[in-house]
């Protein structure tokens, strides 16, 4: 059976996700608040970073499976697979930190993320391309 590098940074993304989703457990249990955020700022900014990472990582996942299994090789899946975690991080810790307010952190987070998406979606196009 073929070891995908993906499969490495989906399990860690995933963990990561489940760590976000953990943070707004327990918000929502200290705070007594079952739906929504009950106009508590600690709690609505962990479930932007939740939702945002909801939002962002699952695509971006996908295009670095369909990226190497476009041909993109294992050193680069890690080095891509790599920036994805440590810009989601940045994104939450960014978010966390200024309590939803503008911040270096989220700011390189996005930009960081939303680049790598962009790398991953040309060159699986320009791998359909060739490959025509």
């Amino acid at each position: 059976m073929p070891s995908y590098v993906s499969a490495l940074y989906i399990a860690l993304s995933t963990i990561f996700i489940l760590a976000l989703a953990y943070r707004v457990t327990v918000f929502r249990r200290t705070y007594k608040v079952g739906i929504g955020a009950g106009d508590n700022q600690d709690l609505d900014v962990a479930i932007r970073c939740h939702a945002n990472t909801i939002e962002n990582l699952p695509l971006a996942l996908l295009l670095l499976l369909m990226a190497e299994l476009s041909g993109l090789p294992a050193l680069t899946v890690h080095a891509a697979g790599s920036v994805l975690l440590v810009m989601r991080a940045y994104y939450a810790l960014g978010m966390t930190g200024t309590r939803g307010g503008y911040s270096r952190g989220r700011f390189i987070g996005t930009l960081g993320t939303w680049t790598v998406m962009l790398v991953l979606s040309g060159f699986i196009i320009f791998q359909f391309i060739a490959a025509q």
